[in-house]
């Protein structure tokens, strides 16, 4: 009994290290989002979540653009990690899926769910976030013919490391989706 408490404790433990983890790359992205000068969008289900001594929906949209809500799929985009969108427009620069532990094919759907309904033209970086020990499932995931068609639309993996190492920096020095594209590794 005393090893399955404690298998069950760790597993726990893990579980919330792993929902820490994803939300703090959700507000590194957030952040990075707004210091490059995007209108920035967290998912509806994680706005409320702690982060950096409030919560990750501080300072970002309160609402999807009309363009974005109304679209076929427009109940999965809202659930897209991170949307960075421009100012005015409701043109979204980039979208983020944190893959922490979580599923890809489910991320990988809710890109498609953007870049395919009826605001397509709206859409335009589509990027997998994950540790960099998943690069593999997700080119795996990429590979399968369900997603044969993806590459067109040329959805990037960026390793965390990646954003661990040069999001200050990026948020500094950079503009636009111009530093982003430069650390995002192409997936096909």
């Amino acid at each position: 009994i005393r090893e399955e408490g404690a298998k069950a404790e760790k597993l726990l433990t893990a579980a919330r290290d792993g929902d820490r983890t994803h939300a703090e790359v959700q507000g590194w992205l957030r952040d990075l989002g707004s210091g490059l000068g995007f209108q920035v969008w967290v998912a509806a289900n994680d706005r409320g979540r702690a982060y950096a001594g409030g919560r990750l929906g501080d300072g970002c949209l309160e609402a999807l653009p009309d363009v974005l809500a109304g679209a076929p799929g427009g109940d999965a985009v809202r659930l897209i990690d991170v949307l960075w969108l421009e100012s005015g427009t409701g043109r979204v620069a980039a979208a983020f899926e944190v893959e922490h532990t979580t599923s890809i094919y489910s991320g990988i759907v809710r890109l498609l769910d953007l870049a395919l309904g009826a605001a397509a033209e709206s859409a335009q970086g589509l990027f997998l976030v994950a540790p960099d020990d998943r690069e593999d499932e997700v080119r795996a995931q990429l590979a399968r013919p369900a997603f044969r068609r993806v590459s067109d639309l040329r959805v990037r993996f960026l390793p965390y490391s990646e954003l661990v190492t040069h999001r200050h920096s990026m948020a500094r020095f950079g503009q636009g989706m111009k530093a982003i594209e430069a650390v995002a590794r192409a997936l096909s």
